[in-house]
């Protein structure tokens, strides 16, 4: 436990509430005569039989670096370069079978695209060959030198974060972070920074108290068991888990583990989840997971970094997930995402409050590693707090040609009320 506390205030990854904030904006205006040099296409990605959209289905844009996702409703936005047209994109999550679509294919103005349920079934005696479920995520664990990115690498990300309480949005933030993501098997850690950014929050006649996340593009990167297995297993080791093994699936034209664990102390807040192992290479290709936080004080301690002394403040709920991609052989980092529900019981009130927080990021581009990159990006600290360190919320068009994850429909109302009051 004193571990989780010290690697967390590390990090930097935390809540914070405070009683008071100025309520503020600024608008900075685009140069709206810029040549637009792109083509968006938007649309969504739905299951070919129920027609629900599907949401964290990554589009790939093929022999280019391009690439986004669907937001939670299954809607996605993609921009390509004029100059690129005559390319493919792969569509693919996890449960379907991937499509490989022309960008001829792509309605300029809205785009349904169909995918099927993976139908396939893979026999677990074959798959599994008298191998255990925790030697396997060991040995996973010990492969990142290989498997992953073994050098330094520059990567374009969107980043957004947004607090809610009940249905009402008090506070968004949106990045174009440029990162310089660190090898996998070097404990150099990442550094990042911002791009382009925009921000507002509104903490009026909200119980006079602002809730905040701390960490900003940070919070997701963390997520990165591969990179930061500390996050999850303590001293990198998997011996306080337990693992089992739980029906395989097929991930494009993988066959993958899939592996459930959980920590075997539950007396404080603990981890459980399923790990999804590429069978061949032993390769960890996405994981989802929660911590159980039923202990409320030690979860408060956990998360909580400053409150008001009439407030009792916890979290009730907490989901994470990390994607990684595949290029020439080499994984790296491509999407990830953070969940808490909090809640805060005020002495001498009938009713509690209740505040979801949710950050992710979507990698859009890479490049090679430059030597002189920190010299020339003004890089944020871990600790930032995005709502109080960016400033200004800007038109439609402020992102250019960076690829962003569409806004569901709370946030885009939520942009929308920005706008009148801007």
């Amino acid at each position: 436990m004193k571990f989780i506390q010290k690697l967390l205030a590390q990090l930097s990854y935390g809540l914070l509430l405070v009683t008071c904030v100025l309520f503020s904006f600024h608008l900075n205006a685009q140069n709206n005569d810029e040549i637009v040099s792109y083509i968006e296409y938007k649309g969504k990605v739905i299951d070919k039989n129920s027609e629900d959209g599907i949401a964290s289905t990554h589009l790939k844009v093929k022999n280019s670096t391009l690439s986004t996702i669907t937001n939670n409703e299954g809607e996605f936005s993609l921009k390509v370069p004029k100059e690129n047209l005559d390319l493919v994109v792969s569509v693919y999550v996890l449960g379907y079978e991937t499509k490989n679509i022309h960008l001829d294919y792509f309605n300029r103005d809205y785009t349904i695209i169909a995918l099927e349920i993976t139908t396939e079934k893979l026999s677990e005696v074959e798959l599994f060959s008298a191998i255990d479920a925790k030697k396997i995520v060991k040995q996973t664990l010990e492969n990142k030198g290989d498997n992953y990115l073994n050098e330094p690498i520059l990567l374009t990300g969107f980043y957004r974060e947004s607090i809610q309480q009940r249905n009402k949005h008090v506070s968004l933030s949106e990045a174009v972070v440029n990162i310089e993501k660190q090898p996998y098997n070097s404990k150099r850690e990442d550094r990042v920074s911002l791009f382009k950014a925009r921000k507002s929050s509104d903490y009026n006649n909200l119980d006079t108290l602002a809730v905040k996340l701390k960490g900003g593009p940070f919070g997701p990167l963390y997520v990165d068991i591969m990179k930061y297995p500390d996050f999850l297993f303590y001293n990198s080791t998997v011996e306080g888990f337990k693992f089992t093994f739980d029906e395989p699936t097929k991930f494009e034209d993988r066959y993958l583990y899939v592996i459930n664990f959980e920590e075997i102390n539950t007396s404080q807040p603990w981890y459980f989840g399923k790990l999804y192992i590429d069978a061949k290479t032993l390769t960890l290709v996405k994981a989802d997971y929660s911590l159980n936080v039923d202990n409320r004080r030690a979860a408060m301690n956990m998360f909580v970094r400053k409150k008001p002394g009439s407030a009792k403040v916890f979290p009730i709920e907490t989901a994470y997930q990390i994607d990684y991609s595949e290029e020439n052989g080499k994984w790296y980092y491509s999407y990830s995402s953070a969940y808490m529900k909090f809640v805060v019981n005020w002495k001498n009130k009938l009713f509690n409050s209740r505040y979801d927080f949710n950050s992710e990021m979507i990698i859009t581009n890479r490049k090679p590693h430059e030597e002189n990159w920190k010299k020339t990006n003004n890089l944020i600290r871990p600790s930032i707090v995005m709502v109080d360190d960016v400033s200004g919320f800007y038109d439609k068009d402020f992102w250019g040609e960076n690829n962003i994850i569409e806004p569901n429909k709370t946030i885009e109302e939520a942009i929308e009320k920005i706008k009148e009051k801007i």
